[in-house]
């Protein structure tokens, strides 16, 4: 599940681990996993949190009141329970939104559905709507700020978390600026024919670095609009 989560929810429980050690706590809880949302600022779930005027001092402040500072740690640091099922909820609200990826948005959707532990007290102790920011969290995963890409690539699907991760060739073939293919046309056609198969119908281009599969995808990509 871990290899599925964005860079920026991996750097989202780097931070949850660090926070977890300056607080000398020998487990990463909810609370802990907030902390590395709103360690996040460019990310969709602290955005969200922020248009409800919850920063990161204050759950900083309210994480430190309701559990305080750590005596000693030992040995290595595990989720708690309820971390893990945060987590798992986070792909789940993935799934359902048809998201191959799973971002910081979707770790604050886990963290709402959860709501028992420490983080949902910090979250309704700071008067957030849960319905309310739920909705915000779909709204913004359809606006083409937060999907980090040009407005015409926003406009066309509603995929943030996939345009973090990858460039879409199909809007860049179209702006007309990938640079021409010479001499694969044999590779070139062999591509088309199986893509054009009414089955079976996924070409795999395999090889050493830099001899020439990403420019056959973009030549591919580009006769789109030829």
């Amino acid at each position: 599940m871990f290899g599925r989560l964005t860079e920026r929810a991996q750097r989202v429980l780097a931070h949850a681990q660090e926070e977890a050690i300056r607080l000398n706590h020998n487990n990463i809880g909810t609370e802990h996993l907030l902390l590395g949302l709103v360690k996040e600022p460019d990310g969709i779930a602290a955005k969200v949190l922020a248009a409800y005027n919850i920063t990161e001092d204050k759950v900083v402040s309210e994480v430190e009141q309701l559990i305080g500072h750590g005596t000693d740690m030992g040995g290595t640091i595990q989720y708690t329970p309820r971390a893990k099922k945060v987590i798992e909820l986070s792909l789940d609200e993935a799934r359902k939104l048809n998201h191959n990826f799973v971002g910081t948005e979707h770790i604050l959707l886990g963290l709402i559905r959860e709501n028992e532990g420490v983080a949902a007290r910090v979250l309704a102790n700071l008067d957030l709507n849960i319905t309310k920011a739920r909705s915000q969290v779909v709204k913004l995963l359809g606006s083409p700020e937060m999907a980090g890409k040009d407005a015409n690539a926003s406009k066309s699907q509603n995929t943030p978390t996939l345009d973090e991760l990858a460039r879409d060739l199909t809007v860049i073939a179209k702006d007309g600026t990938l640079d021409p293919v010479i001499g694969r046309s044999a590779e070139i056609t062999r591509v088309i024919e199986v893509l054009s198969r009414r089955t079976k119908n996924n070409p795999v281009l395999i090889g050493e670095p830099g001899v020439g599969k990403t420019a056959i995808v973009e030549w591919v990509s580009t006769s789109n609009y030829q």
